[in-house]
């Protein structure tokens, strides 16, 4: 049963009979499994597998984490529900597969798995042809968020068309369209901020491109109005690439999982690691709780990337499917 003061935090095993994910399938299950210990004392958490991977995940994690329901693919967080306090379902973009006609067709496979998972489940949601990631949404559930510009171009939209849009369709008040910090491929905005507080904001620092930097802040302070921004450190690594399509999440601190009261942190066993939790805990009221991240980053994600987000009364509907 989903408790009220906690969110679900849902992950998907890789199918077992995958060949992209065959070279590090052992890496994504340790990340797993450390990631739902770290999860399980604050948070509740669901893993969901094929026959295949059931009984390797359920004989650490006790089967009552561990549901027969398997995903397409591990990033749940872009093709699930997105605005975890008012959830939507946006249409999963081609770039997550591919591209072009083939990309998009692939990508609306992968997410009419969770569809039917959720609507068999009797989760409640609106739903959306707006094309959209969901690491393309980073939003602090009072309002505010921040979105690539990619989603202006998918959808052919102005800012003002898409700001109307947006608002009439979720709770949003204010929305901040920045540029991704590399053009091509996902340009999620979850690789470059992160709300770890209500009204509060961080954000990568940019060293070496001190005009992007600006670039960003002003286009964040115009888009949030009263939102405090932090920089924090950023030791980008893209020295080991899974996928050129995709680059790398090593070094982003900002591709954090936070709920109401805890803020998950990726961790990357490097001397930064310290650093960024100090700067983190300094700017929020929420626990900080560390997340080793270096398993999977080099794939182009980890701990957002990985968690399909939810709460109230849909977390409790799939806890309850599942049982």
């Amino acid at each position: 049963m989903a408790t009220p003061s906690k969110d679900l935090i849902v992950l998907a095993a890789p199918m077992t009979d995958d060949p992209y994910y065959a070279d590090v399938s052992d890496a994504i299950f340790d990340f797993h499994i450390e990631y739902a210990r770290q999860i399980e004392p604050h948070d509740d958490v669901l893993v969901l597998v094929d026959q295949g991977a059931y009984d390797r995940y359920a004989e650490v994690l006790g089967a009552d984490r561990v549901a027969l329901a398997p995903m397409a693919d591990i990033w749940t967080r872009d093709y699930g529900l997105s605005n975890v306090s008012g959830p939507v379902m946006f249409r999963y973009t081609a770039a997550g597969q591919g591209s072009g006609e083939v990309g998009q067709h692939e990508a609306d496979i992968v997410q009419k798995d969770l569809i039917t998972l959720a609507q068999r489940a009797g989760l409640h949601f609106d739903k959306t042809d707006l094309l959209n990631d969901g690491g393309n949404f980073v939003d602090d559930y009072e309002g505010n968020a921040v979105i690539s510009r990619k989603f202006l171009r998918d959808n052919q939209l102005t800012e003002s068309q898409a700001r109307a849009m947006l608002r009439e369709l979720t709770d949003l008040k204010h929305i901040a369209f920045i540029e991704a910090d590399e053009q091509g491929g996902l340009e999620h905005a979850d690789g470059i901020v992160a709300f770890v507080d209500t009204n509060t904001l961080i954000m990568n620092s940019y060293d070496d491109d001190p005009a992007y930097a600006q670039e960003l802040r002003n286009n964040l302070e115009r888009g949030l109005p009263g939102v405090i921004i932090h920089e924090i450190v950023t030791p980008y690594d893209g020295s080991e690439i899974y996928d050129e399509r995709f680059g790398s999440a090593c070094g982003l601190y900002t591709n954090a999982l936070v709920t109401p009261h805890r803020v998950y942190l990726p961790q990357f066993g490097i001397p930064e690691d310290e650093v960024a939790l100090r700067q983190v805990r300094q700017a929020t009221t929420r626990e900080v709780i560390p997340v080793r991240s270096d398993q999977v980053c080099f794939m182009g994600g980890g701990v957002r990337c990985m968690s399909w987000q939810l709460r109230g009364q849909n977390a409790e509907a799939l806890l309850q499917y599942f049982q």
